[in-house]
């Protein structure tokens, strides 16, 4: 099949428990055509409709425009950059098709670029290309995405986790630490937060000393040093 070609439209096949289910619309976008070709024959085998290839993010755009398919499987990165261009393409099916799947296959978990995509709604996936050992459970999954669900791979999932605790800057505080620093938040000088933790008024400088020094805020002539504590705290909730 030449990118942008189609096969056959939509339409019903048994299932192999027996009902009938709808066949999947599928557009394919990636740039390597052997890869690209191998996913459309396994997904046709599978029972699913190739309804149209793109080897660019901007033939994606046209052969979306034109298919109207189900569901939209592409790389994030795309000629000619190689860089965010599938990403980009995405964004654009997902604002002109708010209803359309659109799963991401990557080579890459790339963290960061996966948020943006999570974040823009339902029918979002994302997996990784050397985790998709069943040709079954990947079409299952992209009819998931299809009728509206989410699908992450479970090594971008621990990706994601670790990145998210590697960001939060109140990672690194102790039980007790984050205690007192939700005190100070409060408004309670040094004194209250002792009365509340039923703890001596020295134990509670002595965390408050810690909790400046794990969030690097080094005293300063310009910088009152419990408040920006403070902020940073508000701003991590």
């Amino acid at each position: 099949m030449t990118p942008g070609g189609s096969t056959s439209g939509a339409g019903d096949e048994p299932s192999r428990n027996g009902p009938a289910r709808t066949i999947l619309r599928v557009v394919l976008a990636e740039d390597d055509v052997l890869l690209r070709e191998g996913m459309a024959s396994l997904l046709q085998g599978a029972g699913c409709a190739v309804v149209g290839q793109a080897a660019d993010a901007v033939q994606l755009l046209d052969v979306v425009r034109a298919a109207r398919p189900d569901l939209v499987v592409t790389d994030i990165r795309m000629p000619p950059g190689q860089a965010t261009e599938g990403l980009d393409a995405a964004r654009t099916i997902r604002r002109e098709f708010p209803d359309m799947g659109i799963l991401v296959l990557s080579a890459y978990a790339e963290v960061d670029r996966a948020l943006e995509l999570l974040e823009s709604g339902h029918g979002v996936g994302y997996l990784l290309k050397s985790r998709v050992s069943d040709v079954q459970d990947f079409v299952a999954a992209m009819h998931r995405i299809a009728r509206g669900g989410s699908v992450v791979d479970p090594a971008l999932v621990r990706e994601l986790v670790s990145a998210r605790h590697r960001e939060d800057p109140l990672a690194m505080l102790s039980a007790r630490e984050r205690d007192v620093l939700e005190l100070m938040a409060e408004g309670r000088s040094n004194a209250g937060i002792a009365r509340r933790l039923w703890v001596t008024e020295g134990t509670v400088e002595k965390h408050v000393r810690s909790i400046l020094a794990k969030l690097n805020l080094p005293e300063t002539d310009d910088d009152h040093r419990r408040v920006r504590a403070v902020i940073t705290f508000l701003e991590a909730r």
